[in-house]
Parts: structure tokens; C-alpha cells; sequence
């Protein structure tokens, strides 16, 4: 820090955060040294001229109204509520200017203890995005979770039924669980899509099902096989929702259900997102080709639907013998070569 003279004028100059700042103060060097000390008090301070301003917003305050956003913007908002609560167990008290990646760092270390990378990785991904909400709604000024790198995931497993164990699943079915299971084989479905299934978005008609909110944002058509017409068929009640309590209010949560299903099956090692592996892995043994597959599934992208493709080595056997580069009956190549130099 330091005052220089150019001209008539006093200058001060000064670093803050590395950066180098030069202020013209006037004709007299007296407040140029008053004016410079000042500068060293609030440089101390990190508030030169409100130039590191930083909101008094607490995390859980930030809980509250990001858990309020995800409810009315996001479908996967219980999900989000699962991160915040682990979240607020580390971060509760704390100012977010306060957080640091050091201390995201550690929580990130800590946490893959306990449980595996994927789910770290998903409560981070909240964090990130509770951070870029807070910075719009001015309750932040910086991301630290953007400094945090994720873990790297292995593809997902693909775990299916095999037919029997489809029967033995839909044997031991309660009343109000059978036709939700019946609409997730047969469709593809994630569970919360299904779960939110009106009867305005089917076509008993033309046996189709209307999905307009999907996790990849795209809207899409799915045909009902007659398993899945007549289930749904035989619950047309009063309320909009397909799938509802006698109240009318749609059912929400499951999970307690489909367990004991799988416990009466006794099929252990599956979660009801495997209906829908179970969906697309006999598509594919099936014949069906991966684009349809894809389509039926709403990926963004066909790598996702490529972690299928080993469940169908068929399709590579057909590939190959497609090839007709001479007449398969004549396969001695060696003397058609010989033949073709002479000549």
C-alpha cells in the first residue's frame, strides 16, 4: 500500500484479494493518508465498500425456501428433501458465506462412509443447486459446491426379473398395488410418473397412455398393452387420479407396499426401478431394436439404452451374417484368387 503524487493530484494504491486498486483523492496528501488507512481497516475487514457485501442467510433458511421452490418446479423434490436433511446435520447454524469447499470436501469424505458415491454424488448435486438458487434469489453471492468435483459412478446395475419371478411378484400382490406393477412391466414407467398418472392423459380409445411432465423434459406416447388396458380400465373412480385413496388424493408413497410384496415373492435385491430394467431387458431379448427401446423408455440419448444391448447378442449375430461380399455357397476364396492372377 502506498500514496504517490502524478501531476497536482495524490493517489493511493492498494491490493484487495490480489487485486490491485488505485483511487485518485485530491490535492492535499493529508486525507490521501487518512483515506488509505480506512482502506486497510475495511480490506481487513473483507467489506471494502460492500465490495465482499455477503447476505446473513443461514443454510436451513435456504432449506426452507429451496424445499418450497422444488415442490411446485421439480418432481423429484422428496428426493431433494431426503439430501437436505443429511445436508442440514453438517451445515445447520452455518452462514453461507461461511461454507467452504474445504468443508464440502469433508462432508464429501465423510459422507461415501457411509453410504455409496452415487447417493454422495446426488446430495451434492442438491447442494450445487440449492447455491445457484441462492445466488439468484440474492441470498448468496458465490457456489462453493462448484469447487467440489463429484465421484465418478460406474454404469447402474441392470437388475430384471425373469418371467417366473414376474408371476410369482403379481401372485402376492395386494389389491391397490397389482395394476401399478402391471402399468411399470409393461410401460417402462418410472414410479412417479405413474403415480401421477390422471385420466386425462389416457386414451382408452386408442389404448394409449399421454405422459407431458418426464424427467428428460420431453412429452411421450405409450402404447397400452391389454394387460395394462384392462387394469386401468377396471379403476375408473370419481377422482382425477388413476391411482388414489377412496378420499380421492392420490397415492404418494408405495414403498412399504411393494417391499412386503417382495418379501411374500420372497425376491430379495430389488427396487422398483428394476421394473422398469425389467421392462426394457426383455424388449431387447425380445428382438425389439435399441431405438424403439429408447423411445419407449424417454432417454435423452441412446447411450442410455446401450447399457441393454449385451442382454441381446443376437442382433450382433444377425449383423454379421447380413454381409454378402461373395456368393456364400462358393467360400473358397484362396482358389478364386489364384484363378483371378493367372487369368
Amino acid at each position: 500500500m502506498a500514496i504517490f503524487k502524478k501531476g497536482k493530484t495524490w493517489y493511493i494504491d492498494y491490493y484487495v484479494n490480489g487485486r490491485r486498486n488505485r483511487e485518485a483523492v485530491g490535492s492535499s496528501k493529508k486525507p490521501a493518508e487518512s483515506i488509505l488507512a480506512k482502506r486497510c481497516v475495511q480490506v481487513v475487514e473483507n467489506r471494502y465498500l460492500d465490495i465482499e457485501s455477503r447476505p446473513n442467510v443461514k443454510f436451513e433458511q435456504l432449506a426452507t425456501q429451496y424445499l418450497e421452490y422444488a415442490k411446485t418446479n421439480k418432481r423429484s423434490w422428496e428426493r431433494d428433501a431426503r439430501s437436505i436433511r443429511v445436508l442440514d446435520g453438517w451445515f445447520h447454524g452455518k452462514k453461507l458465506f461461511e461454507i467452504t469447499a474445504l468443508q464440502i470436501e469433508n462432508y464429501k469424505s465423510a459422507r461415501v462412509r457411509v453410504v455409496s458415491p452415487p447417493t454422495v454424488n446426488t446430495e451434492l448435486a442438491c447442494f450445487k443447486h440449492m447455491f445457484t438458487k441462492a445466488i439468484e434469489w440474492e441470498m448468496a453471492t458465490k457456489n462453493p459446491v462448484k469447487q467440489v468435483k463429484l465421484f465418478q459412478e460406474n454404469p447402474g446395475r441392470i437388475r430384471y426379473l425373469e418371467n417366473e419371478k414376474v408371476t410369482r411378484l403379481l401372485a402376492e400382490c395386494t389389491e391397490h398395488l397389482r395394476p401399478i406393477i402391471i402399468v411399470a412391466l409393461f410401460t417402462g414407467m418410472r414410479k412417479s410418473e405413474i403415480l401421477a398418472l390422471k385420466w386425462s392423459d389416457l386414451d382408452l380409445k386408442r389404448k394409449i397412455i399421454h405422459i407431458e411432465k418426464t424427467k428428460s423434459g420431453h412429452s411421450r406416447d405409450i402404447p397400452m398393452a391389454d394387460p395394462v388396458f384392462f387394469a386401468l380400465k377396471g379403476r375408473q373412480t370419481q377422482s382425477e387420479h388413476v391411482f388414489s385413496h377412496e378420499d380421492g388424493t392420490p397415492r404418494i408413497n408405495i414403498r412399504t407396499a411393494f417391499d412386503n410384496n417382495l418379501r411374500r415373492a420372497q425376491i430379495k435385491d430389488f427396487t422398483f426401478h428394476d421394473l422398469r430394467h425389467t421392462f426394457a431387458s426383455h424388449l431387447i431379448m425380445n428382438g425389439v431394436d435399441l431405438l424403439t427401446v429408447k423411445e419407449l423408455l424417454g432417454h435423452r440419448s441412446i447411450n442410455m439404452t446401450l447399457r441393454y444391448a449385451h442382454l441381446s447378442p443376437e442382433h450382433k449375430k444377425k449383423a454379421v451374417a447380413s454381409l454378402k461380399y461373395f456368393d456364400g455357397h462358393n467360400m473358397d476364396t484362396k482358389k478364386d484368387t489364384k484363378e483371378a492372377k493367372s487369368t
